[in-house]
């Protein structure tokens, strides 16, 4: 893909290609206005955040947070006390069970949180 200024877009191969790639898009971020993304420049800028991700997905993975941590995080995020976990853990000692990491989720536990505080599943399985 080649812009109205010359730019030709090309594939992310090696960690210098991912370098220059990120100075290309920081150029489109440093400016004052995006191009439009009907512009060849937007489709061009469109095309090397995508690479840029691609890149990312596989050469800089991030692993699913800790499911305990998560819990913790969604606590603080809303501000839950140890008592609002109980309907979705048990008693209060259970509560303090699971988040001590002496107890395990149950499946029963994993979907109550996973429906009443909407952390995904699959964060929740790891436990």
């Amino acid at each position: 893909m080649t812009t109205e200024s010359g730019k030709v877009l090309t594939p992310i191969r090696s960690e210098d290609d991912y370098l220059a790639a990120l100075q290309q898009a920081e150029a489109f971020f440093d400016a004052d206005e995006e191009p439009s993304p009907d512009s060849a420049e937007g489709a061009y800028f469109e095309a090397l955040i995508t690479l840029i991700q691609a890149y990312e997905r596989k050469h800089y993975p991030i692993d699913p947070p800790d499911p305990i941590e998560a819990i913790k995080f969604r606590m603080d995020q809303q501000g839950l006390s140890v008592a609002d976990l109980e309907p979705m853990i048990g008693r209060r000692n259970r509560v303090y069970e699971v988040l001590a990491r002496r107890r395990s989720l149950t499946l029963p536990m994993i979907r109550r949180l996973h429906t009443q505080l909407g952390i995904p599943a699959a964060v929740l399985l790891q436990a």
